[in-house]
């Protein structure tokens, strides 16, 4: 599972030629057509980075950077605002609305790709590197493999991408229904219980054989890998 990446731009062949971009360097990417998707996008799950285009239909670009600076649970959240070339005084409303890096427009997809890595190198360089490691875990995204307490431990596809994605940030609690949405995206057929099923089956895979409480469960909120 590579980066999460939330594009929107009501451009319909730029969006594309952005989601190929970035996919062929293994992010996984949502794509919107307007600034009014993204507080629900958002309500569901947190991506890695925010892209979004200045000038959008109904609510602008420059107007949800704000919003999203001024929400406690995505205040931090990586923003890359996409504006006009020919506008300097754009360009200084994005970055005062908190964006994080402005890429002016038209652009080259390959840079905008580089500006996305420079950014999660600055904020989460875990994300890039294929070697993760979390206290005593250690999951290798390239090879596939986990390690704990230099065991090999052996994992299913679901619950090693399960465990990826709680690795990502340690300590943090995520939702069931965030949990499915990394897991299976807008799939509707898929109910959130499933994710206790894999919850509980990487449980018995990390564990050793011992049970201990390095995913915590949070009663009424969801589930967290221990904050080491």
């Amino acid at each position: 599972m590579g980066a999460r990446v939330v594009v929107v731009d009501d451009d319909e062949t730029l969006r594309a030629l952005v989601q190929r971009s970035l996919e062929n360097e293994g992010f996984t990417v949502t794509l919107l057509s307007s600034g009014s998707e993204v507080a629900e996008r958002l309500s569901l799950s947190i991506p890695d980075v925010l892209v979004l285009n200045a000038v959008l239909p109904g609510m602008s670009g420059i107007e949800v950077c704000r919003q999203v600076r001024t929400n406690g649970s995505t205040h931090r959240l990586p923003i890359i605002l996409l504006v006009a070339g020919d506008n300097g005084d754009e360009r200084l409303v994005a970055l005062s609305a908190g964006a994080d890096d402005c890429v002016t427009k038209p652009f080259n997809s390959a840079e905008l790709v580089i500006r996305v890595k420079n950014l999660l190198r600055r904020v989460n360089p875990n994300l890039l590197e294929h070697m993760v490691k979390v206290g005593d875990i250690v999951l290798d995204r390239e090879a596939h493999r986990v390690h704990r307490q230099k065991k090999e431990v052996r994992l299913g596809p679901t619950e090693f991408k399960l465990l990826e994605f709680l690795m990502r940030t340690p300590g943090r609690v995520f939702s069931r229904s965030e949990l499915r949405l990394s897991l299976w995206g807008d799939d509707a057929t898929v109910d959130e219980r499933a994710v206790d099923v894999h919850i509980n089956r990487l449980r018995k895979g990390i564990g050793l054989g011992k049970a201990d409480n390095v995913i915590r469960t949070v009663r009424g909120a969801g589930y967290a890998l221990g904050d080491f």
